[in-house]
């Protein structure tokens, strides 16, 4: 079996903090949620709250948000920009249904986890062991959430949905005729 796309424990900094109702689209920017161009969406990549945010994201960081996280539309561009820029998970007290199906497909580790958005700050060091939905804060305190199902597992650590499928086709025998 390979690798998986990503680690099973993250270790990095707290890259951004969002409040409840947060809508993705904002992080590129709605005039900018038909590209997918990757150095289009880094140029644009938080520019309307921190111009310097692409530059001090290092491999392995996070963003957290409130509840309801991904409020609108689940456009995938803000989130590929995140990605490119090296954020690695999404922590949140809770996520929009339609922006959880779409990211957790896309390979995204989103965990839900209540109370983090006001146990952290910008820049915190915060280890998370995805699988398990704890993070552990640099001063030790451990913050419990949902752990995904099986197959949620499954489908990031194959690196996203089509993968896996891709994957488990692969593995199928052909029928015997």
């Amino acid at each position: 079996m390979t690798a998986p796309v990503v680690p099973g424990v993250l270790r990095g900094r707290v890259a951004w903090v969002f409040g409840d109702d947060f809508d993705v689209d904002l992080i590129v920017g709605v005039e900018n949620i038909k590209y997918y161009d990757a150095d289009k969406l880094r140029a644009v990549c938080m520019r309307a709250f921190d111009p310097g945010f692409v530059d001090s994201v290092e491999p392995g960081d996070v963003v957290v948000g409130g509840r309801n996280f991904g409020y609108g539309h689940p456009h995938y561009p803000p989130l590929v920009a995140l990605r490119n820029a090296g954020i690695s998970a999404v922590l949140a007290e809770s996520f929009s249904p339609g922006f959880w199906r779409g990211e957790t497909y896309n390979g995204m580790p989103l965990v839900t986890v209540p109370g983090i958005a006001s146990a952290v700050r910008r820049f915190d060091a915060v280890e998370v062991d995805w699988r398990r939905a704890r993070v552990r804060l640099a001063d030790g305190t451990e913050l419990a959430g949902s752990p995904p199902s099986e197959r949620v597992v499954k489908v990031i650590e194959a690196g996203g949905s089509l993968n896996l499928l891709l994957r488990e086709h692969a593995r199928r025998k052909p029928a015997e005729g």
